[in-house]
């Protein structure tokens, strides 16, 4: 008789409760099926949202889990039925790792508004296994939810590009932030929030940021390449760039008023939310209805969209700013992500840390 394949497992790091604390953790790790590729991850990013989830602040924390949803690796086996991908080739994993393929969203290339979409970790797939994220060795991924890094990209510095980049280009393309000379307030210069600043420039955008300090605005100038630095606490400054903004993207992942920032827009002016707020947000009307203004939100984007996305940064050098660490720093680096004290995104270094365990 045949011998039968040993069931494989992947290690990667956990929380296992509330705390959000983080500790090895080995677990089963899907089979191969006709439809997905096998990653070996070597960077993953680390967003605000991972640790929202980790300490369950949306309430729907399942455990263990193993987050991560900026990652890039290589394909080590592919299904039977898979075309895009073979073994070797460079490749990245966002948000979601699944959707129902039937709907209206996923019919028309914006599968991450599926109603039945898979998140990559935190989650579980249709047989009932849960969903784990890049925290971890290996990964398998339908084919579907799987992008090419295009050569030129930075493997590290593109993780972030997963999430980060894609939740600022995605709306920009939407909603028209691609004509050049308009004017684009980034409100927040954090993980997101600079890399809108890189995208919009890179759009020809005319970019302002908006923070509570002047702390970075030496850095958002002459590093990034922002044209002017607004400071939100300074009520002459606030007044005196009223309605001086076409477009307004919020990255801010914590709960603030608004009406401060819409006065800033001219008639006609959007004003997107990108940030996961645990926590109503308000306003009042006449912010509003007295400029013709709008309040949007966007989410991530498409597979379309980020395969897109990572052509464009390949083609413009767009990359995150980003600070490298192994596991046996991350959860040091989630509390200083609590505190913000980051320039600007955490990238686990996977292989390294593997290799030196």
């Amino acid at each position: 008789m045949g011998s039968l394949e040993s069931p494989r497992t992947a290690h990667g790091w956990a929380a296992h409760d509330g705390s959000g604390i983080l500790s090895p953790y080995e677990f089963p790790l899907r089979e191969v099926d006709p439809d997905s590729v096998e990653i070996k991850v070597l960077y993953c990013g680390i967003c605000h949202t991972d640790l929202h989830q980790l300490k369950n602040d949306y309430g729907m924390s399942r455990y263990p889990m193993v987050a991560g949803h900026e990652v890039v690796g290589t394909v080590t086996k592919v299904g039977a039925g898979v075309e895009r991908f073979k073994v070797g080739d460079c490749v990245g994993v966002g948000c979601i790792v699944g959707s129902c393929q039937d709907c209206n969203a996923c019919t028309g290339d914006m599968e991450q508004y599926c109603s039945k979409k898979r998140w990559t970790y935190n989650d579980v797939f249709p047989d009932g296994e849960p969903t784990q994220g890049g925290f971890a060795d290996l990964m398998v991924v339908d084919q579907r939810f799987v992008v090419t890094i295009p050569e030129g990209l930075s493997l590290d510095a593109a993780a972030p590009l997963l999430c980060a980049g894609i939740t600022v280009y995605s709306p920009m393309k939407h909603f028209g932030m691609t004509e050049p000379g308009k004017k684009c307030g980034i409100l927040g210069l954090g993980g997101v929030g600079h890399m809108g600043v890189k995208f919009a420039k890179a759009f020809g955008l005319h970019v302002t940021v908006i923070s509570t300090s002047r702390s970075k605005e030496k850095e958002a100038r002459e590093v990034l390449g922002a044209d002017d630095f607004l400071v939100s606490t300074d009520p002459e400054q606030m007044a005196a760039a009223a309605q001086s903004l076409d477009y307004i993207l919020d990255t801010i992942p914590a709960p603030h008023p608004l009406d401060m920032y819409l006065p800033l827009l001219g008639m006609n002016g959007k004003f997107i939310l990108l940030g996961v707020v645990p926590a109503p947000l308000q306003f009042v009307a006449p912010n509003i209805l007295l400029g013709r203004r709008m309040i949007a939100g966007s989410f991530v984007g498409s597979m379309k969209e980020t395969q897109e996305m990572l052509e464009f940064s390949a083609e413009k050098k767009i990359e995150c700013m980003i600070e490298t660490v192994t596991f046996d720093y991350i959860n040091e680096a989630m509390k200083r992500l609590e505190k913000n004290d980051v320039r600007y995104r955490f990238v686990i270094d996977v292989e390294k840390s593997n290799k030196s365990a």
